[in-house]
């Protein structure tokens, strides 16, 4: 066994002397002092050596691996004072090939549509409120004058999170409530008038969530912008002026609105908002949100006079928004992350 150490210090020995380069002498430490290189294996054999001999067979072989090491370090100084392989090859980074730009992320289309109307709306006077996305069924529908048996508190049409029945659950703004992801940013108006005191003048964006089928036009999670102004004298004539200065910053000073007679709870009256643009194939009416004269039942639940005040509020898809300003047409590909279509925006 003490033989093979021999055999092994000679052969390194003279296999180290041939050695030319750097690219020979990296394969010359992964045969011989690499993690699986021979010197290592040398101490793999201890097991088999006679016990009597084992305390002289790891000496010589501690010594075997030291001198390897010691030849290689002098033969890679060697290579590298001569100018060995390493200089002969250049240097290991070209400083002359020009470099590649760096590749800069941008914002969501979505996030460039908040911003826009976050800007739009800012030079109007509103200012921007945020509320919660879990919401509970007060909120969401009891203080927006949404009556129990409304088709849009059916658990079916909502995101209910704790398996209460709506029909079961507390009413109460102190009780317990039902909790649901929010079904409209509405829920942001209700919260801002329980703490502040009119005039009041803000918008609020966000995620809201419909079990809606996947769809060119639908999807479960979606954005929207809501408006809320309150003040005194507060009329249609002021949210329709709001809503044309609106469309014109959006999608251009040929830009129009109309607003047709509709319904909803929580307005009164109430009408579908339209906007008169250029989509490609000649100028369309586009129904792009929902508005109308703040209801006062709604000012009931927050502790306002509607003998003194009144208000309008809008609603708007920002997703409907994005997709007309720039000729989508599919919401999915919104959210398909995929940069080939994003990096158009």
């Amino acid at each position: 066994m003490l033989e093979r150490i021999d055999e092994l210090t000679k052969a390194a020995a003279a296999e180290l002397d041939a050695v030319a380069d750097a690219a020979g002498l990296e394969q010359y430490r992964i045969k011989y002092l690499g993690s699986k290189g021979a010197v290592k294996g040398l101490m793999g054999l201890i097991k088999e050596v006679p016990g009597e001999m084992k305390r002289e067979f790891g000496q010589r072989a501690n010594a075997a691996r030291a001198a390897v090491e010691e030849a290689f370090k002098q033969k890679q100084a060697a290579l590298g004072d001569n100018g060995g392989a390493a200089k002969a090859q250049g240097p290991l980074l070209d400083i002359t090939e020009p470099g590649l730009p760096p590749v800069m992320g941008r914002r969501h289309v979505i996030t460039q549509t908040i911003d826009e109307l976050v800007e739009v709306f800012a030079r109007m006077g509103f200012d921007v409120a945020t509320g919660p996305e879990v919401e509970d069924d007060y909120h969401n529908f009891v203080a927006l004058n949404i009556p129990e048996t409304h088709p849009a508190r059916d658990p079916l049409d909502n995101f209910y999170l704790n398996g209460e029945d709506r029909a079961s659950a507390s009413m109460s703004v102190e009780g317990d409530t039902a909790q649901l992801l929010r079904s409209q940013t509405s829920t942001v108006q209700i919260r801002v008038m329980e703490h502040t005191q009119p005039p009041i003048r803000v918008i609020s964006t966000g995620r809201v969530y419909r079990p809606d089928e996947h769809d060119a036009t639908h999807y479960s999670m979606f954005h929207q912008v809501e408006g809320l102004y309150v003040d005194k004298g507060v009329s249609m004539v002021d949210l329709k002026t709001t809503l044309v200065q609106f469309a014109k910053a959006m999608f251009g000073p040929d830009a129009d609105v109309k607003l047709v007679p509709s319904y909803f709870p929580f307005t009164e009256p109430s009408a579908e908002l339209y906007v008169k643009m250029d989509v490609g194939k000649g100028v369309e009416w586009i129904e792009i949100g929902g508005c109308g004269m703040v209801d006062p039942a709604v000012f009931g639940h927050v502790g306002y006079d509607p003998e003194v005040w009144s208000g309008f509020a809008f609603g708007l898809g920002i997703e409907r928004l994005a997709m007309r300003k720039h000729g989508i047409q599919d919401i999915r590909w919104l959210f398909e992350n995929d940069v080939r279509f994003l990096r158009q925006f």
